[in-house]
């Protein structure tokens, strides 16, 4: 999992881009980042941005993000999934497979 370390959450307009959206003292985020750590062992080909929301207040909003953890998936600039609720490491790889293209 790749650390966001930009000064600012630029959305891609063209391609796949998968945010993992979280906050550091948030106890289901840590949960949330394990079992997403297995499903990029499974899907080796998609990376996924972790971004402690606490630096993008504005960005959030923006996005209409409602609560930590969240996963974002981004296709050509557009949101094609919202999870809040991070169920399980087979929900989050079912959920991600159909966005590995490679």
């Amino acid at each position: 999992m790749n650390e966001w370390e930009e000064k600012q959450l630029d959305i891609p307009e063209e391609g796949l881009a998968v945010f993992y959206l979280y906050t550091p003292m948030c106890g289901t985020c840590q949960v949330a980042k394990k079992m997403l750590t297995i499903v990029e062992e499974l899907l080796p080909s998609m990376v996924v941005h972790a971004v402690n929301l606490n630096y993008y207040p504005k960005e959030a909003k923006q996005l209409g993000i409602e609560s930590v953890p969240c996963l974002l998936v981004i296709e050509d600039g557009d949101i094609k999934e919202q999870i809040y609720a991070f169920q399980s490491v087979s929900f989050l790889y079912e959920c991600l497979k159909k966005f590995d293209y490679k």
